[in-house]
């Protein structure tokens, strides 16, 4: 009687099973990311930190914020002036200056890769999730499906925990400062919340 790979035996009974199988094999595939259509803001941010960016200003400067500007825009305080000699934005009550943004030409987001970065370190373990799960898909234990599934959703926690890892390129003192976070991947958790995984067939 026939065996395959794995030491199953194909007979009549399950040879239309084990057909399916290899069709599904080819069939399914795992998609992981942040996903455009789900959340462009947040597909543009992890696209942002996997391969850097350089950021100018469109006039002459961009306006960074600084704690006191309480997430409002510079047109949104009134008083707003920028002081002799300076690089920053300020209002001023009773003489004493309030700085709210830094004024910069150009900010340089450097590349802090977390995919391509976790298929490097982790490849070796994903494939060898795979190859245990195959044995119970030919074993008609769990689908090819249902493989894919575990397989996207261990791809997914070994790149979140990827993203908490990261500590360098450290933030600026600056982006420490607004954000109240020193890893740099991480300020609300809306980045890391948004990794997932997709089966798709084709």
């Amino acid at each position: 009687m026939p065996t395959n790979n794995f030491g199953i035996q194909v007979n009549q009974d399950n040879i239309l099973e084990f057909q399916k199988i290899i069709e599904d094999l080819g069939r399914y595939r795992i998609e992981v990311g942040i996903f455009a259509e789900d959340d462009s803001f947040y597909a543009m941010i992890a696209n942002v930190h996997e391969y850097g960016m350089t950021i100018k200003a469109k006039k002459k400067f961009l306006t960074i914020p600084l704690p006191p500007s309480e997430g409002r825009s510079a047109s949104e305080i009134e008083g707003l002036f920028r002081p002799p000699n300076t690089q920053i934005l300020a209002t001023s009550e009773n003489g004493v200056l309030t700085p709210m943004f830094v004024l910069k030409e150009q900010v340089k987001i450097p590349e802090r890769s977390f995919i391509r970065a976790s298929f490097d370190e982790k490849e070796g373990d994903w494939t060898g999730l795979m190859e245990r799960l195959l044995d119970k898909v030919f074993a008609f234990e769990i689908t090819v499906e249902q493989m894919f599934e575990q397989v996207g959703a261990r791809v997914v926690a070994d790149i979140q925990a990827k993203i908490r890892s990261i500590s360098s390129p450290a933030n600026s003192s600056l982006t420490k400062k607004n954000k109240g976070s020193s890893n740099p991947l991480i300020d609300d958790g809306g980045l890391i919340q948004r990794i997932t995984w997709k089966v798709v067939s084709s």
